[in-house]
């Protein structure tokens, strides 16, 4: 407030003067908060002045709640297939839009305050990373990043540049988990040491060979920079814009598209970091007597991740992941016509006292048995969310105006990274499960092993790298295509 009313008594500050040249330049009627004041300035009455990239799918409802929330400015808009961008561009027609986000960044970085990145997982760390080395705020969809290395980074980058952030799993802001959290701290189950996540996901091929051919790209696709980071391969049918999610160059499975959201809830309640061991199974699809179940360009049908992590006290926590359908057995107290999480997806938390559970986005948790849930109250300890996942992104945007460290937000990278990491790791099994590794026998016949399917990889967090199968390190850092890096 005091600096507002130094500004009331100067007429001709340093304000009036860029806003009456952005105008008559024809430039944004809202001039980024950075230029008015440098960093740490901090002025209520501007609204925070946003670009998007990845402006259709997710992005499009990304944009649109930031501008719902009657505090941001949509300046540019950014997307390589101009029919996904459609929408946008008519509810925006001011902003500014380009193909290439590289172009946008090098282009127009001075007139915007933060970025919202909603593009396939394979290229949302150098996204993120280029804002955040420019001292933007980023919002950035889950999973945070496509591998464990760029989650760390991204983590490391947010703390550095002193820079908002907020990962797209909304559900972090429902009261949900904050509930489950105060439950769990007013010792109503007892110590966890065993958790289970699952999910009906996926619900786009999995488990497959990549289609053979090759196809015509369509005129408002740009291919090569939807590809970005990852390998150059001709374009097919049914890629873009959802079914990309099922192989390894561009997505992250099951684990990426839902684990944010579902392993969200126990990661806050248990306080987790990163795990110390990971073992999985995972399902396979016969296709005939040559091809069955070794696709490695493809996440699998469904699988069972096990996670073991530390707790404060030192105890093993569990944390069991499932997909692909697969469910924990029912627990004894609920009864056998109650729902189990919300039916596709939940979380389970086994305490030495009792269960608890939850589902997607931390809604209708409940005690076991439910009767339980309306039985007990607990004092609130820790402050809602306002709107719960609806309010997730006008939390960013109030944030980021504030300015750094100034207000809390849900999913901050300092969390989200983590969070990330635990997920991908959980990939690392999953893609070590399928390690080909030939081998000779006393007769010199060859013969094909898989070393990953019987063994406990363990996890040395702080060096990022599995100890005891060197081959499952190859995908915990990628290398990127020409013309893309994790530098600005």
């Amino acid at each position: 407030m005091k600096e507002k009313k130094i500004e009331e008594k100067k007429p001709n500050s340093r304000r009036d003067f860029l806003k009456s040249t952005a105008l008559a330049a024809g430039a944004f009627m809202i001039v980024p908060r950075h230029v008015l004041g440098g960093p740490g300035y901090t002025a209520p009455s501007d609204k925070l002045v946003i670009a998007g990239i990845g402006a259709g799918g997710k992005g499009e409802s990304d944009i649109w709640n930031f501008y719902q929330s009657g505090k941001a400015e949509i300046a540019f808009l950014c997307d390589v297939d101009d029919r996904r961008a459609a929408t946008s561009r008519e509810r925006f027609p001011k902003a500014k839009y380009y193909k290439d986000w590289r172009e946008l960044m090098d282009k127009e970085h001075k007139n915007f305050d933060a970025v919202s990145v909603s593009t396939p997982d394979h290229n949302h760390a150098v996204q993120a990373m280029a804002a955040m080395e420019r001292g933007k705020h980023v919002y950035v969809q889950k999973p945070l990043t496509h591998d464990i290395y760029e989650a760390r980074m991204l983590a490391e980058a947010a703390k550095r540049n002193k820079v908002v952030t907020q990962m797209g799993n909304q559900g972090a802001s429902n009261d949900g988990t904050r509930l489950m959290k105060e439950w769990y701290e007013a010792g109503l189950i007892g110590d966890v040491e065993e958790v289970y996540v699952w999910t009906n996901r996926p619900v786009w091929p999995q488990g497959i060979p990549w289609p053979k051919g090759k196809n015509e790209v369509p005129a408002e696709l740009d291919w090569d920079l939807w590809l970005g980071t990852a390998p150059y391969k001709d374009y097919v049918d049914g890629l873009v814009p959802f079914n990309w999610r099922g192989w390894w160059d561009y997505g992250t499975g099951a684990l990426g598209d839902m684990g944010c959201h579902l392993i969200e809830p126990p990661f806050n309640i248990l306080d987790l970091k990163y795990p110390k061991d990971v073992e999985c199974s995972v399902g396979t699809v016969y296709v005939d007597e040559f091809q069955q179940g070794y696709f490695p360009e493809s996440c699998p049908p469904s699988s069972h991740v096990t996670m073991t992590f530390d707790s404060k006290d030192n105890k093993d926590i569990r944390l069991h992941w499932m997909d692909g359908g697969i469910k924990p057995t029912r627990p004894e107290e609920l009864g056998p016509e109650e729902t189990f999480g919300d039916g596709g997806n939940g979380a389970l938390l086994i305490g030495t006292k009792g269960k608890m559970m939850c589902g997607t986005y931390s809604e209708n948790p409940q005690l076991l048995p439910t009767t339980k849930t309306s039985e007990v109250s607990v004092p609130q300890k820790y402050e809602r969310v306002p709107e719960g996942a609806n309010g997730h992104y006008a939390q960013w945007v109030e944030a980021a105006i504030a300015g750094y460290g100034n207000k809390t937000v849900s999913s901050p990278f300092e969390i989200a990274g983590p969070l990330t990491e635990s997920l991908l790791i959980a990939n690392l099994a999953i893609r070590g499960y399928d390690v080909q590794r030939k081998v000779k026998n006393e007769k010199g016949e060859e013969r094909i092993v898989y070393p990953g399917r019987d063994i406990k990889m363990v996890w040395d967090a702080e060096n990022m790298k599995v100890t005891n199968f060197e081959e499952a390190n190859q995908f915990v850092k990628r290398q990127y295509r020409d013309g893309y890096s994790l530098k600005s």
